[in-house]
């Protein structure tokens, strides 16, 4: 097997180290990018649910610079929540403003009951040009 081609992002938060995972792994052409959490810099949780959200693609999009991509070469999104009926009111405008143009990547949203003290994740998988 080869070795794992990870990718963090310039200011690695305390999480991965933490839990023991990479920020995103490359595979050929392809990133898979663990789920962003909406994570202050100390990897606590942004309490304001808003602002995690807002925490969480801001996050993505530093793992995708690491990475030299950018939201425009995401295929496939899957988000969590913790109560997906009262949150997309607060989720889509934030989506709208990282994702403002079709054509829209693939999006699976999956409710759950518990995301170690967070309330919003998204991971997701992108096509890299000029990758290994």
């Amino acid at each position: 097997m080869s070795q794992r081609n990870a990718v963090f992002p310039a200011n690695r938060h305390a999480l991965y180290e933490a839990h023991g995972y990479s920020a995103a792994v490359r595979s050929g052409d392809l990133l898979f990018i663990s789920g962003q959490v909406g994570s202050r810099e100390d990897g606590s949780p942004e309490p304001d649910f808003a602002q995690q959200v807002t925490l969480a693609f801001q996050n993505l999009e530093a793992v995708l610079t690491a990475a030299g991509a950018s939201f425009d070469d995401i295929i496939d999104v899957t988000s969590f929540h913790t109560d997906p009926e009262t949150q997309f009111g607060t989720i889509m405008p934030v989506k709208d403003r990282f994702f403002p143009a079709a054509p829209h990547p693939t999006w699976t949203a999956v409710g759950v009951n518990w995301l170690a003290g967070f309330d919003f994740e998204i991971k997701v998988i992108a096509r890299v040009s000029g990758a290994d």
